[in-house]
């Protein structure tokens, strides 16, 4: 199973903001039970039994508190936010399914996720057919001329090692002068040639051997060959695979602390239309919530994505930082 890039996804919703506002087929999906009927005693998401945030859930619009329920758009498989419990099915789980049905419980409502074609996804939350997106989606700038973000993550490149790292590989800088795999046609090989190479020239080290393949689940199996010592691949996506292959024991990701996201991390936002502010900052409410009583750790440990957490639910936060 091929598992885009975020460039991929870049790409593909810079297209939809400029081009014809066609709404792609909505397959409608299940996220696995119904969340009302367990709300009222609370839900559990990865161990914890979630309840409502009265504080949070009164800044929901009073039309979305009245429906009960939110309508959410995303795409899968974009594992680990979001992708099918097996193949075949129509059943959602991952990151964002999990943390969306969390926030509907600290607001009182129901997050329902419905799939759609990437380039679909803006375009249907124009055409009122969704409340929310949640796919992995960069708080890019540009967006922000039809989304307000509520930023959730960040998450940059990641570097995967045999379990064990016997290479004791702890930053980029390692890789100089080593053999390194990576999927090509990625923002990794751009970063790898375009930045990392010249900072090992600077160093006085040999440059980065990098062989390109054509998936990352190729460059994942030049380690175990004994052909690569690293891949260069999504923190998130470093972090599902090192957990799930194997039960965890094949691969692990070198945590960096001076790129605790992963290397050029960029923020992750749940997309709202711009005009919504109000719901924006009721979904930033209950996201904190979640931050501050240790259940958003909980669903990214439950994925391996620790490392791409945030301490603060903001808003724009790309926009507001420069």
């Amino acid at each position: 199973m091929k598992i885009p890039t975020p460039a991929t996804r870049t790409a593909i919703v810079a297209a939809s903001l400029s081009g014809a506002l066609l709404l792609a087929g909505c397959t409608g999906t299940s996220t696995g039970g119904d969340d009302s009927a367990a709300a009222s005693d609370g839900l559990e998401i990865a161990g914890v039994t979630i309840t409502v945030d009265e504080a949070a859930a009164e800044l929901l619009p009073e039309e979305i508190a009245e429906a009960g329920s939110v309508e959410v758009a995303t795409n899968a498989p974009y594992a680990p936010f979001e992708m099918f419990v097996e193949e075949g099915s129509d059943e959602l789980t991952g990151v964002d399914v999990d943390l969306g049905r969390a926030i509907g419980a600290k607001l009182g409502v129901d997050f329902e996720f419905s799939q759609q074609e990437f380039d679909g996804l803006i375009p249907g939350l124009q055409a009122a057919k969704y409340d929310v997106v949640m796919a992995a989606l960069t708080s890019s700038e540009e967006r922000m001329d039809v989304l307000t973000f509520i930023d959730y993550s960040a998450s940059g490149t990641g570097i995967l090692v045999e379990a064990g790292n016997p290479e004791g590989i702890e930053n980029y800088l390692d890789l100089c002068g080593k053999e390194v795999a990576v999927q090509a046609a990625t923002n990794q090989v751009d970063l790898a040639t375009g930045v990392w190479q010249g900072e090992c020239e600077a160093e006085g080290l040999d440059p980065i051997k990098l062989s390109e393949f054509p998936s990352d689940a190729d460059a994942q199996l030049a380690i175990t060959s004994g052909k690569a010592v690293a891949s260069l691949l999504t923190k998130p996506s470093a972090g599902y695979v090192a957990k799930t292959a194997n039960d965890g024991g094949t691969f692990e990701v070198v945590e960096d602390p001076e790129a605790p996201n992963g290397y050029e991390a960029t923020l992750n936002g749940i997309g709202v239309l711009k005009e919504n502010e109000e719901f924006a900052k009721a979904i930033q409410a209950a996201l904190q919530s979640l931050i501050d009583d240790g259940t958003y750790e909980a669903i990214l440990d439950e994925y391996g994505v620790t490392g791409i957490g945030i301490d603060e639910a903001t808003i724009n936060g790309a926009a507001e930082a420069k």
